[in-house]
């Protein structure tokens, strides 16, 4: 089976830990990873890529120290090693602007505002994680009880 990651980014521990505890039924087959910084998430990313291991999913936050999350996702978007890497904004204090620039140049796939609804989140991540299996081609038989069931159905007609 493949390594499947998850990073979450949030500068604010106890939002990070709220994220990590509301994704936590997904651990069964994905790992979850948290980073308190958009280059502590980069640093990460470049390791795991190094291992062989796919980043499924990127969620950060947008108001964070240093370099903001839509600024983490653009760059994120740009690296051809992460290409189908899906993206999600979760944030309570990104403007109108920032989410247009999130979605246009970064690739969102996802905008949640904080407080999210945990549910939401687990089915957004569950379907963006199916897809970004069948975009890269990897065989999904072995998360096939995990996957999105409606995403799976559409990608095989």
């Amino acid at each position: 089976m493949e390594k499947l990651n998850v990073i979450c980014v949030d500068d604010q521990r106890e939002v990070l830990s709220a994220v990590i505890q509301d994704l936590e039924p997904l651990s069964a087959w994905l790992n979850v990873e948290d980073c308190e910084s958009a280059d502590e998430a980069l640093e990460l990313m470049d390791e795991l890529d190094a291992n062989g291991e796919w980043i499924t999913v990127l969620i950060s936050d947008h108001v964070m120290p240093v370099m903001t999350g839509v600024e983490l996702l653009t760059k994120v978007s740009k690296d051809s090693r992460y290409a189908s890497t899906k993206k999600v904004l979760l944030t309570g204090q990104a403007t109108h602007t920032d989410t247009i620039t999130a979605i246009n140049t970064a690739g969102v796939s996802h905008y949640f505002e904080k407080p999210w609804n945990a549910q939401e989140l687990i089915e957004c991540v569950r379907s963006l994680v199916t897809h970004f299996l069948f975009d890269q081609g990897i065989d999904y038989q072995a998360y096939l009880e995990h996957l999105d069931q409606q995403v799976v159905l559409e990608r095989l007609r």
